[in-house]
């Protein structure tokens, strides 16, 4: 007999995949002009106060929580909180992940916690099927922001924020993308070391020195009256990175008085350079597609461009055959 669980997802794919053609043939004409219009999810809520911050913030992270799920960390406490920056429409990524390398239940003696994060969508009805998906999985946060590419770095400062404030007790914290596959025994036993001491104000990734590009029509355009300078900081490629968790707190309490930028990983950068934490390389992080090779990915931590079919192979694959040397 099917588990109730399954039930549901069956139950939900079919509301994806009717509400979706439902939108490839209507649009709605209205502006989105709510602003709560998740108003019938259980919202719970903890105010967030950091009382060592003496002066008015220039970039207050004025947002409700939407959805949440403040009691995620209360039974014990996680070894590694994961927090994965997705997009409405990418229901079939979030699955392939909660089956695949983001299960929770991978590790024996691990506790892992996977969250995904969302600012609101513009289509009320993208949010309600959000809403329904989250009332099966528990693992999903969404503020009241809109969702966009210009607003990751404030998907970013939310899971910051929801560390800080739920789960300030967790070892580690990754961040990365919905089309990365991370190869969570290489990031598990050799990069973090369960059996260690946990480190502090540590921060990790595929670090990147550069700097701004002033084409407009780039994807990564960043104006000189929004940053003057001729060169960033060193940061790591937001496809994926690693820190630990009191890095949570102290990167959110510093945006607060950091000049908002658009570009996620080169914000963080500029936080992790005013807290005086140097990113470390380390070349496990690929932020771009590689061939598939099973001796190759058994090396690395993280591979971008990852679709959820080939999430599920790759998973399958190295699963099956971890007796075999590389």
């Amino acid at each position: 007999m099917a588990s109730k669980v399954s039930c549901l997802y069956v139950l939900t794919v079919v509301c994806w995949a009717s509400a979706l053609w439902y939108l490839s043939i209507t649009r709605p004409t209205s502006s989105y002009t709510g602003h709560r219009q998740v108003s019938s999810v259980s919202i719970a809520r903890k105010n967030v106060s950091f009382g060592n911050i003496r002066t008015r913030p220039i970039n207050p992270h004025s947002f409700d929580f939407l959805i949440n799920e403040p009691n995620k960390c209360e039974k014990s406490v996680p070894f590694l909180v994961i927090l994965i920056s997705t997009t409405h429409k990418e229901f079939d990524a979030r699955q392939a992940i909660r089956e695949t390398w983001g299960d929770e239940n991978n590790f024996k003696g691990i506790k892992i916690a996977t969250l995904f994060l969302l600012g609101k969508n513009t289509d009320p009805v993208l949010n309600q099927m959000v809403e329904q998906e989250s009332q099966i999985f528990h693992d999903i946060i969404v503020e009241d922001f809109i969702d966009s590419y210009h607003n990751l770095t404030l998907k970013t400062l939310m899971g910051m924020r929801w560390v800080a404030t739920f789960c300030s007790k967790a070892k580690y914290v990754m961040k990365t993308d919905s089309d990365i596959f991370v190869n969570m025994d290489n990031l598990i036993y050799k990069l973090l070391k369960p059996n260690t001491k946990p480190r502090r104000r540590y921060f990790t990734g595929y670090v990147i020195n550069g700097g701004p590009i002033r084409d407009v029509r780039s994807k990564w355009y960043m104006p000189r009256d929004l940053y003057p300078d001729s060169n960033y900081p060193p940061f790591c490629s937001g496809t994926g990175y690693v820190f630990s968790a009191d890095v949570a707190e102290l990167i959110y309490k510093t945006s607060l008085h950091t000049r908002l930028l658009h570009l996620e990983d080169v914000y963080v950068g500029l936080c992790l350079r005013k807290l005086g934490i140097h990113p470390f390389q380390n070349s496990g992080f690929n932020h771009w597609k590689m061939a598939y090779s099973l001796c190759r990915y058994r090396r690395v931590i993280t591979v971008h461009q990852i679709t959820p079919e080939e999430m599920h192979r790759i998973w399958n694959d190295m699963s099956s055959k971890k007796h075999l040397r590389c």
